[in-house]
């Protein structure tokens, strides 16, 4: 099930999971800069949230759409997202309350815009705390000011900043450290896959705020 929404700077794509049985909310998120919402947390999220009541709308930003490799200025990503989510909500989620999110750059577009959207809390997957090898560049001022209840998931070997980077959490904040996981929420073939953790994390917290 799929909406098209034109925003200032192109059109974005929404594919929507409805939830199985009774809907108790829903969940925008977003892919990041170098990939889209075909992303394995993406897709797991989408796979099992429903079952918990929870829709899940899969955003793909304008430039996605529009097929080009390289994402624009994070100005421009929150200027489309500004104005899908609102077009989002009217048409598909008016009656339940919404959570935004995203992966990495998404993650970043969701915590600058989740007050200015109306949404009930923040989603933030593999947040991008600062460049790889650049701890000096921290984004953190993102994340902890995004006003709203908001949850971060981090794999351990995250390469723009692990759990034991980040700063304390104000007040509404959770970080769910993964004991493994790169950015993409990959494992060694040692390690337990942690996209289980993910999608009952995600599911536990937003019940937990309705």
């Amino acid at each position: 099930m799929q909406m098209l929404v034109d925003t200032p700077v192109g059109q974005a794509r929404i594919t929507r999971v409805p939830a199985v049985g009774r809907r108790r909310a829903a969940l925008a998120v977003s892919h990041g800069a170098g990939g889209g919402i075909e992303a394995p947390d993406l897709r797991a999220l989408a796979a099992a949230l429903p079952a918990a009541g929870i829709e899940v709308a899969l955003v793909e930003q304008p430039w996605r759409v529009a097929g080009k490799r390289l994402a624009p200025a994070p100005k421009t990503l929150d200027a489309a997202w500004t104005v899908l989510v609102p077009a989002y909500r009217a048409e598909a989620a008016a009656d339940v309350p919404l959570f935004v999110g995203g992966r990495s750059a998404g993650a970043r577009v969701a915590c600058r815009t989740g007050r200015e959207t109306g949404a009930a809390g923040v989603l933030a997957l593999a947040f991008p705390l600062h460049p790889p090898g650049k701890p000096d560049k921290s984004r953190a001022s993102e994340l902890l000011e995004t006003g709203l209840p908001t949850l971060v998931v981090q794999g351990a070997a995250d390469a723009f900043g692990g759990p034991a980077e980040f700063p304390a959490l104000p007040a509404g904040h959770r970080l769910l450290a993964l004991p493994a996981g790169t950015h993409e929420f990959a494992v060694r073939k040692t390690q337990e896959p942690v996209l289980d953790q993910i999608t009952e994390a995600v599911a536990d917290w937003i019940g937990s705020l309705l």
